[in-house]
């Protein structure tokens, strides 16, 4: 038996959660499996009643599940910077979950601006590095308040942070049909963070012979994902 914590969170998630839950019961019971889920009443709401988006033994009670369900967070009475940095991305850190997998693909019958397309023409997957770069949270303000305040955040790349990501693109690669992947960068600009990743993927590459694979400028590439997302 599986046991997940369930942070149905904020807003939307609290419509979602209910409905993804009954399709992992169902599915699980195809399976011949069962899944216990255990509801967690963290968020905005509970930052507001207690000043903290999760209980102080919180990552003590979640690490004696198999899996997290986290639906939504995020509501205008709590700023943001609080709401992710006090529940979403200590829980990455904590559980090292550096791989943010998110598929992508054209649903029959939802408008979308790709005019032209089928379902057919879209089936992507997107492998984004979750716990270094701009995520480090890494930084600090100085003279709070004043005219000369200022700001310092810093993004943190290690070689063995975009190596297991970039292994885990290409294993992702290898498995799909066209074997095929881009590398979304900044080197232009970015010349020592961007630099090094450019450097790691490029030697990891070489274990993948197989896998057709170029970078691309982020901005260039989110351009071609509306003009050209196919090929």
């Amino acid at each position: 038996m599986a046991r997940v914590a369930v942070i149905a969170g904020d807003g939307i998630g609290k419509e979602v959660i209910p409905a993804g839950m009954a399709v992992v019961k169902k599915a699980a019971a195809a399976c011949g499996a069962t899944v216990e889920f255990v509801d967690f009443p963290w968020g905005c709401d509970f930052y507001v009643k207690h000043g903290k988006m999760m209980d102080d033994d919180g990552f003590d009670r979640l690490q004696e599940f198999d899996a997290i369900y986290l639906g939504a967070i995020g509501d205008p009475r709590v700023p943001d910077h609080v709401s992710v940095w006090q529940l979403i991305l200590p829980i990455r850190q904590r559980f090292d979950q550096y791989v943010n997998l998110r598929p992508m693909r054209l649903v029959a019958g939802v408008k979308t601006p790709l005019a032209g397309r089928t379902p057919a023409d879209i089936d992507m997957v997107c492998v984004r590095e979750n716990s270094e770069g701009e995520y480090g949270g890494i930084g600090g303000r100085i003279h709070a308040g004043r005219p000369t305040e200022a700001a310092q955040q810093l993004s943190v790349f290690t070689r063995h942070g975009i190596e297991r990501i970039a292994r885990y693109a290409f294993e992702t690669a290898m498995k799909r049909p066209r074997k095929l992947l881009a590398s979304a960068t900044k080197s232009n600009a970015l010349n020592f963070s961007m630099v090094l990743w450019d450097e790691v993927v490029d030697g990891v590459a070489k274990d993948y012979p197989s896998v057709s694979w170029r970078k691309y400028h982020v901005d260039a590439l989110a351009a071609r994902m509306i003009t050209d997302p196919a090929p």
